[in-house]
């Protein structure tokens, strides 16, 4: 071991200005900065653990859904917590609102779908979104109801169209 010295490191110290690794074309401490090492360490995620083609997509996907002129709609009640629960009713449905200025979104989930009505009424789309794209698309009547089948199965939010107001809920689990 030639590199061997009086202080017991074989090669490693960087504590007093000399080489960092072998002692053969190593870094000195001062030239080892905050940016190549977050290169190098970049570099390494890519190689040891890089992101999954399906995440990358999908993360893709979900800022195209990311609409600037969208108000979101707060929920301000979840039967999940904020109901009393009623003896007898083994399953009952999940009953939501959600509220952003004047626009009331009332929605019932159940193992059917989606029961739900918009106020003030009047027509609307809605889409169901799960995921990066619409699980289902959804009109709302002249009295602003609407239904749907197969609610999703994880988390899920709603955009909902009227003219030309675009409002999307919290995203929650079904």
């Amino acid at each position: 071991m030639s590199d061997m010295r009086d202080d017991g490191f074989d090669g490693i110290d960087g504590i007093d200005g000399g080489t960092v690794g072998d002692g053969e074309g190593g870094f000195t401490d001062l030239e080892l900065d905050a940016g190549l090492l977050e290169e190098e360490l970049r570099q390494a995620a890519v190689i040891l653990d890089p992101v999954p083609t399906e995440l990358r997509r999908i993360a893709v996907d979900a800022f195209a859904l990311h609409d600037l002129d969208a108000r979101v709609a707060e929920l301000t009640f979840d039967s999940l917590v904020d109901a009393i629960p009623v003896r007898g009713e083994n399953d009952p449905p999940r009953m939501l609102t959600f509220s952003v200025d004047e626009v009331t979104l009332d929605v019932e989930v159940t193992a059917d779908g989606l029961i739900g009505q918009v106020l003030p009424p009047g027509p609307a789309r809605i889409e169901v979104l799960s995921g990066p794209r619409a699980h289902a698309r959804l009109t709302a009547d002249d009295l602003g109801r609407f239904t749907g089948e197969a609610p999703p199965s994880g988390p899920f939010a709603l955009r909902l169209r009227t003219g030309r107001e675009v409002v999307v809920t919290e995203w929650l689990r079904a």
